[in-house]
């Protein structure tokens, strides 16, 4: 009879390799480049990986490699290393903001609850990753996916987050005097004299 390892060994084995990981990945594209060097053309693949908690980190990177598994998991080393916050409120940017970055130009915009990623390409699963549920964005320009995920990184690097009491709704909210309501003043002993009240301001 042939040996065979215990069950229980492998199970605690795959335990061990398989840990939960709080981040989800999605490659973005995967292309195939030349260099041109001496005695003939050298061909690598590029691949562009975005890394993101949909808690409002996310992050990109791109990897080169003879293989495409290798350049997805240099791009996706490269995506944790690299890794940003940006701030939400209440599921969506906290202002509007447009940016140009070579020949890709964007315009982001907050939206309701209920609006949903109103996006396309590459911007869109940046937002997805990054925890934004509700948006509305607009591309113009190139359809380089590289170039439109650079962008949109730069464009989430400006947003910058609400002052304190705008984004806490929980905030007391204290009314202003009426002008109808009589103010009660502090009356000193100075301000008494024989019996009758003397104003001194």
């Amino acid at each position: 009879m042939a040996k065979t390892s215990s069950p229980d060994r492998q199970n605690k084995r795959d335990r061990g390799q398989r840990a939960p990981s709080e981040f989800s990945e999605a490659t973005l594209s995967v292309d195939r480049v030349t260099r041109v060097v001496k005695g003939g053309r050298r061909m690598r693949f590029r691949a562009v990986v975005v890394v993101g908690n949909r808690k409002g980190k996310v992050g990109m990177g791109t990897g080169k490699a003879n293989e495409v598994q290798a350049a997805v998991q240099k791009a996706t080393k490269a995506a944790k290393r690299n890794m940003i916050r940006i701030p939400l409120h209440k599921g969506t940017i906290p202002h509007n903001v447009d940016v140009k970055f070579k020949a890709a130009k964007l315009r982001l915009m907050p939206a309701s609850e209920g609006t949903g990623i109103i996006a396309g390409g590459a911007l869109r699963v940046i937002l997805d990753h990054a925890g934004v549920r509700n948006i509305l964005a607009k591309r113009f320009g190139t359809g380089n996916k590289l170039v439109n995920a650079q962008a949109t990184f730069k464009a989430l690097a400006l947003l910058k987050p609400l002052r304190a009491g705008l984004a806490d709704d929980s905030a007391p909210v204290v009314a202003a005097p009426d002008a109808s309501t009589p103010q009660v003043k502090e009356i000193t002993k100075d301000q008494i004299v024989d019996g009758n009240l003397v104003d001194k301001e």
